[in-house]
């Protein structure tokens, strides 16, 4: 298989057996057990229809022997064409049953696939890319609903043969034993074929998740790999991907197509043998001529299931595989484990981290035995160099990873004994690049707080800056921002970003501020906007601005995951340690050219 060794495959991807898969199929199809039951009756109904026609053939076969009649070819001719409606009526009333039945797996499948998605913590995004999930949740669960209306056929299939063979045991018990004697050697063969075809399949999946994540990744890029030309690169990153997952799906249909040839030269050798040996047996006078029709005529009802079986076995593993990848991604467990599920009362925000030890990796140790307290209503704002730990003990704070030693308390309580959704309910974050979804201003502010209405949205509003930055909207609240906020400027996604916490109302607030240069009038209405927050909330700030680094209550230096300096601004400077340099090297310009800025403004501001 080293053909296929380039293929990534996931770490929480599990292989399960057919018995598994079988039983976990069926926990899906448990809640419609009376149309099953229905679908049933009908395949029975269409299973019954089908094999009137050959046996009524048969019939006249044997009556031309002796006498057929007017009344004879009118009853035949009759009880053909009831078999057909009946046939076609049951089978078209099965088809609509069956629609819905799949459409409703489909939907419950993809529904708890999406949610263990959602379930995962931060951690599970960083190792694993989002777009090979987005491939698990939407074609593999739709390769998993052609593979179920497959099988309801070939099931069909399978009741009529197992209908037929009773009636054939009854006609002709010497036939049927050799006709049954010739079908393990089918099922033998059908099995063999089947293993291999799906390890082919499950590599198929394989390459086309790479050639979503290729897509979703260079889609989700496109202005960046615009703005260094870089349009090239990432088609050939694309083409590369693509064409691996041709090679790989090539090989796999070339692998499939052997598998009807080899079961259809097997299932002439077997009506070779059958015709052969029952026209022996008509010669001697062992078997009717009508018998021996029905027999041949029958031949189509039992090879044709095997064989459909395994000429559409590209469906059937397909649908398999896809099964196996959607139970992986729903059956992986998170890193992040919850000890107990308590209801999370009203937060102060009293935040401890007492001996935390954290790690990305085996080789990437961020804390050690770490120790902070964050008192209930204090701001901290958090700086240091890239890697020291800042952003680390927010996501920690967050519950967003799992940390290896000490613990984190909660006006008391070990974070890991709360209901994860009620606690973050009560955090506000807004990452160093706010994400806006698309829709209106409005639809984003009141995301965590969809009953808020357009007034208190408005009070808050004209609280920034009295609403100047509103009002440099096109239409105001209702203004489109477009996919990830494309159509505001960054600082306007940072006070939409921040509208949307001060109306959630959080009891700790965690903040990762944006480095992008803003002009000082955005600047001055993000500290309002942050401002209003700090006041109201515990917060944690990881700080690249000097003006929100001295709104803090308490700054903390980091340095490799430890506390090396921690009080205000002026005490801080006024010891010339790291912090100092940190200021003189990073944040000194940045005041300078804001007061300038600022003197600017107001001086264009004054009136002649």
């Amino acid at each position: 298989m080293s053909f296929f060794a380039s293929l990534e495959v996931e770490a929480y991807d599990r292989q399960y057996s057919d018995r598994e898969l079988a039983v976990r199929i069926l926990t899906y199809l448990q809640p419609h057990l009376r149309r099953l039951v229905l679908i049933a009756a009908l395949l029975a109904a269409i299973s019954f229809t089908g094999i009137a026609l050959p046996v009524l053939v048969a019939r006249g076969v044997d009556l031309l022997a002796t006498h057929l009649s007017g009344l004879a070819i009118g009853l035949l001719s009759g009880g053909v064409l009831a078999a057909g409606v009946i046939n076609w009526l049951a089978n078209w009333w099965r088809r609509r049953l069956m629609a819905r039945l799949v459409g409703d797996v489909v939907l419950t499948l993809r529904t708890d696939a999406f949610r263990a998605a959602m379930e995962q913590d931060l951690s599970f995004y960083d190792r694993f890319s989002s777009g090979r999930v987005v491939s698990r949740i939407t074609s593999d669960t739709k390769a998993f609903g052609e593979m179920a209306v497959l099988i309801a056929d070939v099931t069909a299939q399978f009741i009529q043969a197992a209908i037929l063979g009773t009636v054939l045991v009854l006609i002709e018990w010497r036939l049927a034993l050799l006709l049954f004697a010739f079908l393990p050697v089918l099922f033998l063969t059908a099995a063999g074929l089947r293993r291999v075809a799906r390890v082919v399949t499950r590599h198929g999946f394989r390459a086309i998740a790479n050639v979503n994540a290729a897509i979703k990744e260079t889609i989700s890029g496109i202005a960046v790999a615009k703005n260094f030309r870089q349009e090239a690169a990432i088609y050939a990153e694309f083409d590369e991907a693509n064409r691996q997952s041709y090679r790989v799906n090539v090989r796999r249909g070339l692998v499939l197509s052997l598998i009807f040839p080899t079961m259809n030269a097997l299932g002439g050798a077997g009506t070779g043998l059958l015709v052969y040996t029952g026209g022996l047996s008509v010669a001697e006078g062992l078997v009717t001529a009508g018998a021996w029709y029905l027999f041949v005529a029958s031949l189509d009802y039992f090879w044709f299931p095997v064989l459909n079986l395994s000429a559409f076995s590209a469906q059937v593993q397909a649908g398999l595989s896809a099964a196996e990848r959607i139970f992986a991604l729903i059956d992986a467990e998170p890193s992040v484990v919850q000890i107990a599920s308590k209801p999370v009362p009203p937060l102060k925000g009293d935040i401890k981290l007492e001996n935390v030890s954290f790690r990305y990796s085996e080789q990437e140790q961020v804390l050690r035995n770490f120790n902070l307290h964050i008192r209930p209503g204090e701001s901290v704002a958090l700086v240091g160099h890239t890697g020291a730990g800042k952003s680390t003990i927010a996501r920690l704070i967050a519950r967003f990873y799992e940390f290896q030693g000490g613990r984190i308390l909660v006006d008391g309580h070990d974070i890991r004994t709360f209901d994860l959704r009620e606690y973050r309910r009560q955090l506000g974050i807004v990452p160093q690049v706010p994400f806006l979804f698309s829709g209106t201003v409005a639809d984003n502010i009141r995301y965590a707080r969809p009953e808020v209405s357009d007034e208190e949205i408005l009070e808050l509003a004209y609280r920034i800056g009295e609403g100047e930055w509103l009002e440099a909207l096109p239409h105001g609240l209702q203004t489109e921002v477009g996919e990830r906020g494309s159509r505001l400027s960054m600082g306007q996604r940072q006070l939409v970003a921040l509208m949307r916490v001060l109306v959630q109302r959080p009891a700790i607030f965690i903040l990762d501020e944006a480095t992008a240069s803003i002009d000082p009038f955005t600047e001055w209405q993000i500290q309002q906007a942050l401002n209003l927050i700090l006041s109201q909330t515990t917060s944690i700030i990881i700080a690249h601005r000097l003006s929100t680094v001295k709104a803090a209550d308490r700054i903390i230096v980091l340095r490799k995951g430890e506390i090396i300096e921690a009080g205000s601004h002026d005490e801080l400077m006024a010891l010339g340690g790291h912090y100092a340099e940190l200021y003189n090297t990073y944040f000194r310009h940045q005041s300078l050219e804001y007061v300038e800025q600022v003197g600017a403004w107001k001086a264009n501001l004054r009136p002649d």
